[in-house]
């Protein structure tokens, strides 16, 4: 089928952006995509929005985030007075009784930021909220686009920055995992369903943070020569095969730390007894 190289004369001035740019083929279909290219931004944009919706009122519930030994990786660590006791936990009262909102608020920047800053997200959410581009070969319905080039998107630079402040956060968490460990008397030796929950998902978690394309960059992005640092090579080697899975990763993870959250929910809330193994 041959096409001109101007643009369709119906355009307006203003219309004029994209595809319709003078010079590109004078197609007059938006796109030439027969398959169903809006299910994958489609089924994006509910999760997050299924995540968004749930971690949103259990951050703000302030309540039921402590089943001892176990702790939700929504409030952990725990920075305020108003927090609940836990037994050799990480609760550290850095805020005062000034503070009387919940204090997830307090360490949820640190993660939320990481997520909402990485790579793939960034694809995920520009696609399914945004439609900046809706799908590959699908052109983007704005009359206008400047990228991450100014404000707020320029913002998103920040990111190598909360991969260092997601580390710790990543640290603690397995903290809290060892400690599952114990029995609710701060016994040790003891495994019940919920260490297995918290297991998985600190494995998960640092999976998906290992896998961060800052993470690869930092391990071996600025080498000239990896003959002269084996080392870095077979770290750098190593987090590739992570970040060739960046997306499994970072939804797995995503699954299964609102799932923590949740079952510990229903274990403090009295809605079943955590199962012990020995």
């Amino acid at each position: 089928m041959a096409t001109g190289t101007t643009p369709t004369p119906s355009a307006t001035p203003t219309a004029r952006r994209g595809v319709l740019t003078p010079g590109r083929a004078a197609i007059s279909a938006r796109h030439l995509r027969t398959d169903r290219w809006w299910l994958p931004p489609l089924v994006t944009a509910l999760g997050l929005a299924a995540f968004i919706g749930y971690s949103t009122w259990r951050a703000f519930a302030n309540s039921h985030y402590y089943a001892a030994p176990y702790v939700s990786p929504f409030y952990s660590p725990c920075l305020a007075t108003n927090c609940a006791d836990m037994k050799g936990g990480a609760d550290w009262a850095l805020f005062g009784d000034w503070w009387g909102l919940s204090p997830a608020l307090l360490v949820l920047i640190f993660p939320l930021g990481f997520r909402l800053t990485c790579y793939y997200y960034r694809k995920a959410y520009y696609r399914g909220f945004w439609a900046s581009p809706p799908a590959c070969a699908v052109a983007e319905p704005h009359a206008k686009y400047t990228g991450e080039t100014r404000l707020p998107l320029i913002l998103q630079n920040v990111h190598r920055y909360f991969f260092y402040l997601a580390l710790p956060v990543a640290g603690i968490l397995t903290y809290d995992a060892v400690l599952g460990f114990r029995d609710e008397h701060e016994r040790w030796g003891h495994m019940g369903l919920g260490t297995l929950v918290l297991l998985v998902n600190i494995t998960l978690i640092w999976a998906y943070t290992l896998s961060c394309h800052s993470c690869r960059h930092i391990m071996g992005g600025k080498l000239r020569h990896f003959s002269a640092h084996p080392v870095r090579y077979r770290l750098w080697g190593w987090v590739g095969v992570l970040n060739g899975r960046h997306m499994l990763l970072a939804w797995s993870s995503l699954i299964s730390v609102g799932l923590a959250d949740l079952y510990i929910y229903l274990v403090s809330s009295g809605a079943f007894d955590d199962p012990r193994f020995f």
